[in-house]
């Protein structure tokens, strides 16, 4: 096959196959399908068309932020509900935003050092489903409430009930805000935009840009990885629905300010939306391959994680793939295709900036010289984030998988996938076609 040792240090590591759900944007309630319906409904079409059982597999690695109540240990609800078997392990992964790619690093390292040979590893996030949860001032008069024996106990603790006791937790807004720095996730996105000059034009351009190129990918079937969705009432999910093919500048231009209302320029309309969502892909070594006679979509070649500022965590994919091109001697140019997750618009062009300015890769990435410019008609060129949404736990598995999709459609040779990640870090994967 040509290929190449792991970045991990040992056996090569090749994807043979993978899909991915829909995404589906959250509309102010619970969505249709759980976090583990959509693993399932993404991964049982996938494991139906292989050559080897379900319980061929050595394990199952999904990466998941926020799962229910009832899905702990997520990946293992997965695997059972797959058909994997009780002797297949299965376990949940979470690096906040790259959770998926998590698992997929996770899968190949054990590959790579012989541990495992045959890994279904990806990730899931049903954003709409994010636990609405009790105050603590509410949980201490359950807990007295608890306590209480007789009636006018009792009687005298429901006396004591306010309406702050009903102010509700929601989870996915505490989630998005970083509990170090006290910053949303948006917030950073509008420090980046003030620190590399990205104008509110900017933005919304490169979010019309991200709707126009997936509203081109669903009309020519590039996204033969998305398997239908079915709910119990008989409606069909089969394409990303938050897109919008009529999103124009002009449109995008009439939103308000969300993070920053009375000067910033970070909106709806150029972030990623809120949506719900899963993606695997079949990870194997080449005893694997050989043995079951898989299709290679590609290898694995390296992988970096990097710690940053959480306040500027969205310039996390230069932190991450600065070391891998170090490491590969390679520069832009060498790159076919990247797919760097489109948190915001502003993040992605922020990282575009300081990947080619002189100053911020000698000070933050220990070079001599700036990268070379990154071709903007290779970077996301099927649209990200701001046109497909972003379930944290997912998202990480999707641009590598789609990436691998883009690179064997154009009979291209090398990619690079790379997500910022919130907690101020960066994870990239540098992926070629054997």
């Amino acid at each position: 096959m040509g290929e190449r040792q792991s970045g991990w240090g040992g056996r090569p590591v090749y994807v043979v196959d993978g899909s991915r759900t829909p995404y589906i944007k959250t509309r102010g309630k619970p969505g249709p399908f759980s976090a583990s319906d959509l693993a399932v409904a993404a991964g049982q079409p996938l494991l139906a068309r292989q050559p080897f059982a379900p319980d061929d597999l050595d394990e199952v690695i999904l990466g998941c932020v926020m799962p229910s109540e009832n899905e702990a240990n997520i990946g293992r609800v997965a695997a059972l509900r797959l058909g994997c078997g009780e002797r297949v392990p299965a376990w949940t992964v979470q690096r906040n935003c790259a959770s998926g790619m998590q698992s997929i690093d996770s899968a190949a390292q054990n590959i790579a050092s012989g541990r495992s040979s045959l890994v279904l590893a990806g990730g899931v996030e049903s954003m709409s489903r994010a636990p609405i949860l009790y105050n603590d001032t509410m949980v201490h008069w359950f807990a007295a409430m608890a306590a209480a024996r007789t009636l006018p106990e009792k009687l005298k603790m429901l006396g004591r009930l306010r309406p702050g006791h009903f102010k509700p937790v929601i989870a996915l807004l505490h989630g998005l805000t970083d509990p170090v720095v006290g910053l949303s996730m948006g917030q950073t996105a509008e420090i980046l935009a003030h620190r590399f000059g990205i104008s509110r034009e900017m933005m919304d351009s490169f979010a019309v840009r991200s709707h126009t190129r997936l509203t081109s990918a669903h009309e020519n079937g590039y996204l033969d990885e998305i398997e239908a969705l079915y709910d119990t009432r008989g409606n069909v999910y089969d394409h990303d629905d938050g897109v919008r093919p009529d999103s124009s500048i002009e449109k995008l231009a009439k939103l308000r300010p969300v993070f920053d209302k009375p000067l910033g320029n970070v909106t709806a309309g150029n972030s990623a939306q809120i949506t719900d969502g899963a993606a695997w892909v079949i990870l194997a070594s080449e005893d694997r391959v050989s043995r079951h006679n898989l299709p290679v979509l590609g290898q694995l070649i390296d992988s970096q994680w990097a710690g940053l500022d959480p306040a500027q965590m969205g310039l996390g994919p230069c932190y991450a793939m600065a070391p891998i091109m170090q490491r590969h001697g390679l520069d832009s140019a060498d790159i076919d295709f990247i797919e760097i997750n489109e948190a915001f618009a502003a993040q992605v062009r922020a990282c575009l900036a300081a990947w080619k300015d002189p100053d911020f890769c000698r000070d933050e990435l220990g070079r001599e010289s700036a990268f070379t410019a990154i071709d903007e008609d290779r970077l996301n060129i099927d649209g990200g984030a701001v046109a497909i949404g972003h379930p944290v736990g997912s998202s990480g598995a999707r641009i590598v998988l789609h990436l691998l999709k883009v690179l064997q459609r154009n009979n291209a040779k090398r990619g690079m996938a790379s997500i910022c990640i919130g907690g101020g870090q960066g994870g990239a994967m540098l992926i070629e076609r054997a």
